[in-house]
């Protein structure tokens, strides 16, 4: 529905009271206007923009929207933050304003030169109606899904890391999708698929953001962004339209129902109350346009419908019989309403119109270029004038004036009879022309009787085809939240089982506990990695955790270079144990570290499902062995160091007699 009246809601009447809207801190002078009481306060920019975000007001009038923004980029981005249901109205006209005085006086609104005053004068004039609506957005709204964060190392391999998000947001953009089909809202998908997903996804929705059951927001892997799509310059669009003729259907009853159609055969307006009286419908009626054919959907025309068209010196317009409630249905299946009573309304208005759709047509195609057709279309519907007459009025021409009755008439020429007798048998020819006329009519009833008929099945079947993609739709939704559900117990299962393991471990790391039996105590938990590699290193330690002072085992320790030492060094195990001989870089790293390295026959390890155990006693005696032969292999280097230091003296010694 168009807004046409400003009253019903808080009006922000807003002019400049100091300073310069390109300065560091302007002032305003604001008037609240509610339609009976006017609140002044003079404000700064930023709690200016703080109550209309909060009060949200229907309309912030200006006589100038630079007021409010130093330049068109600013404008936009201001129109941007308002509230949904704000509009900014520049009530001196478009892109040409007027004086703010001049239009104060056309519409009778107090003026003055103080700011304080104009933003007052502004806001009176926003609530009569007056501006021009100033707007930068569409009413389409792009719904973004994309990443929430980079896809680089986080924890874990970069390709897994990678898939999980991507993945995640396909999962994000299904969801978005299931809500925006639930709500019924037409749109167009556009989706990068990435390794594991989707990059991100764009949906371009048919409606504004407050239609959309999606909201901003960020959780973790993905984040939701919604933006109104920007038009390519700055559009105004009246604030009230013109009060043009137009067809009117009413149903009345406990609820009064009316509908307002265009000569043109468009819905303009639909309105139902319980409350209104007859004075009130027709203040209504008054100020959205001037009626040329008053409607009812029922035969006879009910006396309510009847005094209504009288109000209006109208047309009146009744169907042969009562309308069946599906013609009804079918006639207004591209409009919307809220009830069965502005469904009657809206039937009444545009079968009026179709049954006067071919007189407008010649009218309009009489009526020259100069002249407005609509004030035409009412005389002679309504006043059943000729078009002819009409125009000769309105463009001043007189009637030819009647002879006096004592003139005696002449007799007639021979051309004169025979012009008579030709129009005689013109007007014969006219009368068998109209009565051709109704003749067509009637088939074209028929006709249209039988279209009917078949819509009506076409449509049938087209419910079923609505239902049955319903029906697809729930199902296919249903699959998928029952995968969603499949997916949760297994990941609640695999919590389930790492929360015992790791309690079996806590009970290990913690054997002076009193709820550990006697025959655990002198053991320790052992951490088993199936190879010396960083992969299974940091697969580990996510799943269970490595920590300083713990005792690794390596089921393959085999293959390890430098660095993936470095990486175990950098968890300082207690006794590392192995179950093959180490890369000479991987046992230098670890001795330089001072990190005790056994093979795994010194140390017996005991396993249990994916926990191992070891008694302390034995760990003790794998640790003293290492130093014994730690010491052993530092004294082997230092006496090495100390022969090549010899040597390399001997061979820097001058040889005697040279």
């Amino acid at each position: 529905m168009n807004r046409t009246a400003a009253l019903d809601a808080v009006i922000f009447g807003v002019d400049i009271q100091s300073g310069d809207v390109r300065g560091d801190a302007p002032s305003y002078a604001l008037v609240v206007f509610d339609g009976d009481e006017l609140q002044r306060d003079v404000v700064s920019r930023r709690k200016l923009r703080r109550q209309i975000e909060s009060e949200e007001p229907a309309i912030v009038a200006t006589d100038n929207m630079y007021e409010l923004a130093a330049d068109k980029d600013q404008l936009v981005h201001f129109l941007g933050s308002l509230p949904d249901e704000t509009k900014l109205v520049q009530v001196t006209g478009d892109e040409r304003p007027e004086p703010l005085s001049r239009v104060a006086k056309r519409h009778g609104v107090p003026y003055g030169k103080k700011p304080m005053k104009e933003a007052e004068a502004a806001a009176r004039l926003a609530a009569a109606n007056v501006g021009q609506e100033v707007s930068a957005f569409t009413d389409t709204t792009e719904v973004k899904v994309a990443r929430g964060r980079s896809t680089g190392k986080g924890g874990w391999s970069e390709d897994r890391y990678t898939r999980r998000i991507h993945g995640a947001v396909k999962s994000q953009a299904r969801e978005v999708e299931s809500e925006l089909d639930a709500a019924g809202l037409a749109y167009e998908r556009d989706v990068t698929e990435k390794y594991g997903g989707f990059s991100n996804a764009v949906f371009r929705v048919e409606g504004r953001p407050q239609d959309i059951p999606v909201s901003t927001h960020r959780s973790g892997d993905t984040r939701v962004e919604i933006e109104r799509v920007r038009r390519d310059g700055i559009e105004f669009r009246p604030l009230a339209k013109r009060r043009d003729h137009v067809v009117v259907g009413v149903d009345p009853g406990t609820t009064t129902a009316v509908a307002i159609v265009g000569l043109d055969g468009e819905v303009l307006d639909v309105y139902s109350s319980r409350t209104s009286d007859q004075a009130d419908v027709i203040e209504w009626i008054i100020e959205r346009g001037r009626p040329v054919v008053v409607a009812a959907d029922v035969q006879p025309m009910p006396e309510t419908v009847e005094k209504c068209r009288r109000s209006f010196d109208a047309a009146g317009w009744a169907p042969e019989r009562d309308l069946p409630v599906d013609e009804k249905k079918h006639r207004t299946r591209a409009e919307s309403y809220d009830n069965d009573h502005e469904r009657d309304a809206m039937a009444a208005a545009l079968y009026a119109f179709d049954g006067h759709e071919s007189q407008f047509e010649r009218v309009a195609q009489k009526v020259p270029a100069r002249h407005e057709v609509g004030p035409v279309v009412a005389r002679v519907v309504a006043g059943e004038e000729s078009v002819e007459s009409v125009l000769r009025d309105i463009e001043g021409e007189d009637e030819p004036e009647e002879e006096g009755a004592s003139h005696q008439p002449r007799e007639l020429t021979a051309d004169e009879k025979e012009i008579k007798r030709l129009q005689a048998r013109i007007d014969r020819l006219e009368d068998h022309v109209e009565e051709l006329k109704g003749t067509i009519q009637q088939k074209d009833e028929q006709l249209d009787e039988k279209d009917k008929q078949l819509e009506k099945a076409r449509q049938e079947g087209r419910r079923e085809v609505r239902k049955d993609r319903e029906v697809t739709r729930l199902e296919r939704r249903n699959e998928a939240l029952e995968r969603k559900v499949e997916d949760e117990k297994a990941k609640r299962e695999a919590l389930n089982e790492k929360l015992e393991r790791l309690k079996e471990l806590w009970k290990l790391d913690h054997s002076n506990f009193a709820d550990v039996s006697e025959h655990e105590e002198g053991l320790v938990p052992v951490k088993v990695v199936e190879q010396f590699t960083r992969d299974a290193i940091d697969e580990a330690d996510e799943q269970f955790g490595l920590a300083a002072g713990d005792i690794v085992m390596f089921r393959d320790a085999s293959g390890a270079g430098r660095s993936t030492a470095e990486r175990l060094a950098d968890v300082d195990p207690r006794l590392v144990l192995r179950n093959e001989n180490l890369s000479e870089a991987a046992d230098e790293v670890l001795f330089d570290h001072e990190i005790p390295v056994a093979p795994v026959e010194m140390v017996p390890v005991q396993e249990v499902d994916e926990l191992a155990i070891a008694r302390e006693e034995a760990v003790e005696e794998a640790i003293d062995d290492w130093h014994e032969r730690a010491e052993e292999r530092r004294q082997e280097q230092n006496a090495e160091m100390v022969d090549q230091i010899i040597s390399e003296h001997r061979a820097d010694r001058p040889v005697s007699g040279e």
